[in-house]
């Protein structure tokens, strides 16, 4: 990543692209790792013609770097690991990156769709091979606020420079899959639902910047299975 040690003061910066997501309903660890890597990203000075990688600037996430366990989601189920509630952070930074139309070099979606963005705008990261990169083909320097304010999850790239025309996001989701409901015994004194489940799609998402369109990503999402916990029956 670039870094400039001045941008022009000299002339007003503009919002070139902005995404928020919500914080409701996440954990107190997942806000927490979530809002730190916010941290991390607020005050990074995109160089003109530089790329920004997102975890070289957030570094690892472990406890010596400040993170917290937090629930994840691995292979179907939810397991609590260092940095959980990071990739909200990173999602809301690539959706301000693809709306102000900046070429993205490398982004993975998540096994499972995440429920704080539409599928398809997701944007997984794991230190150190999962990473979240987009270049600034603008002529001038980009800086990026990230804040937490009001439950919400704020990004915002501010440049002196503006891209020649505004960029919108269209996924069109092409194919939706309703999660099994899976009964499993627990004991008398247990009842109630051991995970939620989530839809599965396919979504195409593409990006329109005057009158071009350009395929950003095609994603494939299964569905997860909604798992109830039903109390067994003592055999009289």
């Amino acid at each position: 990543m670039g870094v400039c040690a001045n941008m022009h003061v000299d002339r007003p910066e503009h919002v070139i692209g902005a995404f928020t997501t919500s914080l409701d309903g996440r954990t107190a660890a997942q806000r927490h790792n979530a809002s730190l890597a916010a941290r991390r990203i607020d005050g990074a000075v995109v160089a003109a013609g530089s790329t920004f990688s997102f975890n070289r600037r957030v570094g690892t996430f472990t406890a010596d770097a400040g993170f917290k366990k937090a629930p994840v989601s691995f292979n179907g189920s939810l397991i609590k690991d260092w940095g959980g509630g990071v990739c909200q952070t990173s999602t809301t930074v690539y959706n301000a990156a693809l709306l102000a139309g900046l070429p993205i070099v490398e982004r993975f979606h998540h096994r499972f769709a995440p429920s704080y963005v539409p599928p398809g705008r997701d944007a997984a990261v794991a230190y150190p091979g999962v990473d979240l990169r987009f270049t600034n083909n603008l002529s001038e320097p980009i800086r990026i606020v990230a804040k937490v304010a009001d439950e919400r999850l704020i990004v915002e790239f501010l440049s002196v420079g503006k891209p020649a025309e505004k960029s919108l996001v269209v996924a069109d989701v092409e194919n939706f899959t309703e999660p099994n409901t899976v009964r499993v015994p627990l004991s008398p004194r247990s009842r109630g639902v051991r995970a939620s489940g989530h839809s599965g799609f396919a979504v195409t998402v593409r990006r329109v910047t005057g009158e071009r369109r350009e395929v950003i990503s095609r994603d494939s999402y299964p569905a997860m299975d909604r798992v109830i916990g039903i109390p067994e029956v003592p055999t009289p």
